[in-house]
């Protein structure tokens, strides 16, 4: 038996998961991903793509017939394979992908699996797919962006440096907002929030963080501007311990996003210590309890507004939610039984 994982998001949350469940499975899985680039075109052709590049085996787990036609219905895949509805669900994509090899799939020209491969091919797509290939567009500059390039600086300065000169309870009210710098994350919401505080002379600093791609919302350059000295830090962490250091120096962690499907920004900055405001909505409910939810802007602005004039409060709060179940430890054994069970009916 051999678990087939496909991620055709291979960034952040995504790729922590899949990099722990292949850990975790060790030789017993196949790993298929594509770079963390352009969320909806993955979301909408990925399965595309994958249908031509995963490797072969027999050893994959099979689903049940009557699981499979659901599945085929959900994606829009005819059984002749002659047509095709981009309409792939994004949560589908972090899911266990369990692939059913047809005839079709024999001919396809694709590679024998082995154990861990780590499958990342971008090129020599067929020519029918065309959509497909719009999913490698600007793949050279993936690493690099004009916003986050200006900021090369704040990359390695130490937040603890700039914050040792004033004692710890007098500092402002130090805000963080670590999600990927795209709309679906709610960017123009916060930073409305904030410079809202900014115009009623509230005291506060704010570190974005989050990756960035090639294309940025323009309110990250316009927001940088505006909130002027109130920036502690703007850009990236490629070094988690530098990551988590930012998180522990912070005191509320924001997500004003749009779509989610669990946090894992959020629980890890809860468990730094950051006082959580979130939207009540989207996953948010079924994870933190109701006092670190808020239902408008204007909800969190007051919120917001009450922290800066007494921070205190929020760093002498108790979380009182739970953390612990949503660590590695707590789960790793629970998704490696539920990967490696044998198949029955209601799997």
């Amino acid at each position: 038996m051999c678990v087939l994982l496909i991620e055709a998001f291979y960034g952040g949350s995504h790729k922590q998961l899949m990099d722990l469940l292949q850990e975790e499975l060790q030789e017993d899985c196949v790993l298929c991903t594509l770079p963390a680039k352009k969320w909806h075109w993955r979301a909408r052709t990925a399965a595309l793509y994958f249908m031509q590049t995963v490797p072969i085996s027999p050893n994959y787990r099979f689903m049940p017939e009557h699981k499979l036609a659901h599945f085929k219905k959900v994606i829009g895949a005819k059984r002749s394979g002659d047509a095709y509805q981009t309409v792939v669900l994004p949560g589908q994509q972090k899911c266990r992908a369990l692939m059913k090899t047809s005839n079709a799939a024999s001919k396809s020209g694709l590679c024998e699996a082995q154990p861990r491969l780590h499958t990342t091919q971008h090129e020599g797509l067929p020519s029918p797919l065309i959509a497909v290939a719009r999913l490698n567009e600007s793949e050279a500059s993936e690493s690099t962006n004009p916003c986050q390039e200006e900021d090369k600086q704040h990359l390695t300065f130490n937040l603890s440096n700039i914050l040792s000169g004033q004692d710890y309870q007098q500092r402002p009210l130090h805000i963080v907002w670590p999600h990927r710098w795209e709309h679906d994350k709610g960017p123009e919401t916060f930073f409305e929030v904030l410079l809202k505080l900014k115009e009623k002379d509230l005291p506060f600093h704010v570190s974005v963080l989050g990756e960035a791609f090639s294309e940025i919302p323009d309110i990250f350059s316009e927001a940088k501007k505006a909130l002027g000295s109130s920036v502690l830090h703007w850009g990236f962490l490629p070094r988690k311990d530098d990551y988590f250091q930012a998180l522990c120096m912070a005191d509320v962690v924001i997500s004003t996003a749009k779509h989610e499907f669990f946090g894992v920004a959020m629980v890890e900055a809860v468990y730094c210590g950051c006082y959580p405001l979130c939207p009540k909505a989207l996953v948010y409910p079924e994870i933190f309890p109701a006092e670190y939810l808020y239902s408008t802007p204007e909800q969190l602005f007051k919120r917001l507004q009450n922290f800066c004039k007494r921070p205190d409060i929020v760093r002498k709060h108790l979380y009182k939610g739970e953390t612990a179940g949503f660590s590695w430890a707590a789960l790793g054994s629970k998704f490696r039984s539920l990967l490696t069970a044998e198949p029955r009916e209601d799997l």
